[in-house]
């Protein structure tokens, strides 16, 4: 059926909407603005001047159909191209000025919405026969009602069908539009469980009838430059095969031309796909993955019939499933209207008595009627045997695939089994890690901890040791000074054994000495006068005298060595002792004297010895006694 045909049919509803008195004639304003809202939707240009022409003021009455039609077909159809406009867009424009006053509100509160009533519309217009009114006859009502439960997955049932035409005489002749939606939103056509679920399937009916879509879904693509598996929606179309972004159809990807080259075949598992298949095209080969070998096949044989379809010329499949059903019908008709026409005279001349030749000719007609019969059972059954058969091949396939679909369940709950097995594990191990992770933070505090205590140790342990190295020094430089001491000692205690001069000598000495020097030496002077007083105890005094100095001695070396015990003692990291003030005096009675004060003293004993100039050697009997 051609353009024009197909657009008048949605026209022809919309002027009848118009004759609100149903005369069959409309006013000329009204068809002015019906002939704007076409070439709106039809995107022609639009012609005043013409209009005006055809609709001119001085016609009396409104125009009929009949007075509108040339004016349709020359202004209107004629400039209608097919690809410069939507037809849905147009269709929905019919329906809507026809919708308000045929469709009855207990359509839309059934089962049929106000889009499916415009789709199921649309669908039958589309398998309306080609005469006025428009009306669906059985064969293309049963053709539709079994596509929609197909969509459902649901076996039609043609007995509620049956019933209504058994019920109302005058539907076995065609049914309108408006009766159709009445019934079938009703129910009595079709058992439906879910609204929803129709909804669906009148769309999927919609989309694969009225916008020749012959199968659409999504598929893997392979791509062309970076060769990667992008996942996208395939819409194929007896002469392309377009692929979107996702099914709402706004981001268009590529499109794929069929030509009558084009081949579509299966591919072989490869890269980790399943299920692969190409379409070679002169331009290119595009590489494709569906989900699961039904699919595959599904896809491959509707490649396959788009490409029969482009090789025969035809655009839309549904049209020629239309004619070739029509011309079986017409076949079979024109077939029936033989056999009853040849019937008849046979049951009208069979009492006459005639002559041999017509007999002979009645019964090769009457053999030829029951070939061409017999040859139709045959023909019918052969056709119901394929049909066994394929419905036999494709419940196989379907068991296959259920066996196939239960495998993939039974590997995917195992699958799902071991991911979670593995979460956990997965889980466990980030804790472990979490674990050693704060450990090591830990041990790397306190690993840092002790590095800055042992730089500490070995700060204060240097410095213990610089303070060690100069106390032993200063040790040392007291044991010499010490030592140096102690022979100064000792030879001011030889020289005071060998330079004591004899009693009267002494006294000569003082007698003549100067009165300026006495306070000088005075304590010479007293230091000598047990001297003369008691010269026969000089020996024992002196021998005294050097056991004091020996006590003295041994008590300063015993205070040195505690003093350098207590600098040899180590201090820990801790300790802070405060340094208590040393007092600056010495004990002089039993204790040992400093050694500037035992300079001083040494010094003020052997001063006035000096002073005296003599300095006589001993007598060997006094130093027995000194030793």
């Amino acid at each position: 059926m051609d353009l024009q045909s197909e657009l008048l049919k949605s026209i022809w509803y919309a002027f009848t909407s118009l004759d609100v008195e149903q005369s069959g004639k409309v006013s000329k304003s009204q068809l002015k603005v019906l002939s704007h809202n076409l070439y709106t939707a039809l995107n022609i240009p639009h012609d005043p001047v013409a209009l005006e022409e055809h609709f001119k003021d001085n016609n009396n009455g409104p125009v009929s159909n009949q007075g509108y039609m040339p004016y349709l077909n020359k202004y209107i159809l004629a400039k209608a191209t097919e690809g410069t406009f939507s037809k849905e867009t147009f269709d929905e424009l019919c329906w809507t000025l026809t919708s308000k006053k045929n469709c009855k509100p207990s359509i839309q509160q059934g089962l049929c919405s106000q889009k499916d009533c415009f789709k199921l519309f649309c669908l039958f217009n589309l398998l309306s026969e080609d005469r006025y009114p428009l009306v669906i006859i059985q064969p293309e009502l049963e053709y539709l009602l079994k596509k929609i439960s197909s969509a459902m997955s649901l076996e039609w049932d043609g007995t509620l069908l049956e019933e209504i035409l058994s019920q109302n005489a005058a539907l076995q002749d065609g049914m309108s539009v408006w009766e159709f939606l009445e019934h079938l939103s009703a129910g009595q056509l079709l058992h439906v469980e879910r609204k929803e679920a129709f909804s669906l399937a009148v769309d999927d009916v919609f989309m694969e009838m009225y916008h020749n879509i012959i199968k659409k879904g999504y598929l893997l693509k392979k791509g062309h430059v970076r060769r990667n598996w992008q996942e996208r929606w395939f819409v194929l179309k007896p002469n392309s095969v377009i692929y979107y972004v996702n099914e709402d159809l706004k981001e268009k990807k590529g499109e794929i031309l069929l030509e009558e080259s084009s081949v579509v075949e299966n591919l072989p598992d490869k890269e980790g796909r399943r299920c692969l298949f190409c379409v070679t095209t002169p331009v290119r080969t595009y590489e494709m993955s569906a989900s699961n070998v039904k699919q595959r096949i599904d896809w491959v044989q509707a490649m396959q019939t788009a490409l029969r379809l482009r090789a025969e010329g035809k655009s839309s499949l549904h049209q020629e499933l239309k004619l070739s059903r029509r011309k079986q019908r017409e076949t079979l008709q024109i077939s029936q209207s033989n056999q009853s026409s040849h019937s008849e005279p046979i049951a009208v001349e069979a009492p006459q008595h005639s002559p041999p030749e017509q007999q002979g000719e009645t019964e090769n007609l009457e053999q030829h009627i029951e070939c061409i019969i017999q040859k139709q059972r045959e023909v019918e059954a052969k056709r119901k045997e394929e049909e066994k058969r394929e419905r036999e091949k494709q419940q196989a396939v379907q068991r296959d695939l259920e066996r196939q679909l239960e495998e993939a369940k039974e590997a995917k709950e195992k699958m799902t089994a071991t991911l979670t097995q593995m979460e956990k594990e997965v889980q466990q191990q980030k804790k472990r890690i979490h674990e050693l992770e704060l450990t090591q933070v830990k041990l790397e505090e306190a690993l840092n901890a002790q590095i800055h205590a042992r730089l500490e140790e070995d700060r204060i342990r240097q410095e213990l040791e610089r303070q060690l190295a100069e106390e032993q020094k200063k040790l040392a430089e007291l044991v010499l000074h010490q030592s140096q001491l102690l022979t100064l000692a000792v030879r001011s205690q030889e020289d005071s054994y060998t330079t004591t001069p004899p009693i009267s000598q002494q006294t000569e000495e003082s007698s003549q000495h100067n009165t300026e020097e006495a306070p000088v030496h005075e304590s010479t002077s007293t230091a000598t006068l047990p001297n003369i007083q008691q010269p026969e105890e000089s020996g024992q005094h002196n021998t005294e005298r050097e056991l004091v100095n020996q006590v003295t001695t041994t008590q300063m070396l015993k205070h040195w060595t505690i003093q350098l015990n207590r600098l040899m003692k180590p201090i820990t990291p801790g300790d802070k002792v405060e340094h208590l003030p040393v007092k600056p005096t010495c004990p002089r009675q039993g204790q040992a004297l400093t050694s500037t004060e035992f300079i001083a003293k040494v010094q003020t004993g052997i001063s006035p010895e000096k002073g005296n100039g003599y300095n006589p050697s001993p007598t060997q009997e006094e130093e027995e006694q000194g030793s």
